[in-house]
């Protein structure tokens, strides 16, 4: 953690709405006029997309266990923690993009699934907000977890995180139900042993809970909507949250354990408005503070 070079730190895995919390605080530090270095976690994937189809063909053929975005072989994780350590000593780092669709690729000009060169992080930068995989990760050599001022973590139920999986790769990204499945499958050993350890250690969880029928993900026509849903967002350690201020605010809301709060799904971007702002002046009013 840094007074002077905060981080905030948003990790879930493919699928879990990471994507709509960046737009979130995005809009935060617009309105409060906070200078963010934003860091895809994609970025620190440690292959180009077509090395990795090959690694897995190669890793499925010889009988071993393929290598997934989830596991940290296939991941820069050493690199990242470094990035976050330098953040947070003095404002600097490395830095790069994952170009991923067609307009990443008209403004990188490079091709699909393929990295930028390196670059020096701007100077002057407020906080460093990373949004990916990796924010909490902890093994036995890495330890991202014990850099950003918040870590939170975004975890819809597992059935309604496939199924946002399910219909994102098939109908944006154009891959077949059948290898989005395969994809699910191969994941699930780095699923269960990196990615959920995570949210034990995160300081927030938004999980999105839907109260439609998701038992078979894998025929599910629509994702059900946010008003199809709740959201449960449990607190760490709850002292200094105003639970009855969010309570008021909040329409139809309510505490479930003294550490959560569960709000309808449509009001999930008012919440986290409400939540994560006051959060982001604490560590403003802490940086300005130190000079």
């Amino acid at each position: 953690m840094s007074v002077k070079h905060p981080i905030i730190a948003v990790t879930g895995s493919s699928g879990s709405g990471t994507t709509t919390v960046r737009q979130t605080f995005e809009r935060i530090f617009w309105r409060e006029n906070v200078k963010a270095v934003l860091i895809d976690g994609d970025s620190y994937h440690r292959y180009i997309r077509a090395d990795m189809h090959k690694k897995v063909q190669e890793a499925e053929a010889s009988g071993h266990r393929p290598p997934s975005h989830f596991g940290p072989d296939a991941n820069l994780l050493p690199e990242l923690e470094i990035l976050f350590r330098d953040y947070a000593a003095s404002g600097t780092g490395r830095m790069r993009h994952y170009v991923h669709d067609e307009a990443d690729s008209l403004k990188w000009g490079q091709p699909l699934g393929t990295f930028t060169a390196w670059e020096d992080i701007p100077a002057g930068t407020d906080l460093l907000f990373y949004e990916g995989l990796h924010g909490g990760v902890v093994t036995d050599t890495v330890n991202t977890a014990q850099y950003p001022d918040l870590l939170m973590g975004v975890v819809p139920t597992i059935n309604l995180e496939w199924i946002q999986k399910i219909h994102r790769d098939t109908r944006t990204r154009g891959y077949s139900l059948e290898a989005v499945t395969h994809t699910i499958l191969r994941r699930m050993h780095d699923y269960v042993h990196t990615i959920t350890p995570q949210f034990s250690r995160t300081h927030i969880n938004f999980q999105r809970v839907p109260v439609v029928d998701t038992s078979n993900p894998f025929i599910a026509r629509d994702i059900p909507s946010q008003d199809e849903s709740f959201v449960v967002i449990r607190f760490a350690n709850p002292r200094g949250v105003d639970f009855p201020y969010l309570l008021n605010m909040i329409a139809d809301s309510f505490m479930s354990r003294p550490n959560t709060i569960v709000v309808p799904g449509g009001k999930m971007n008012l919440a986290m408005e409400l939540i994560l702002t006051p959060f982001v002046w604490r560590l403003m009013e802490r940086r300005h503070g130190a000079g």
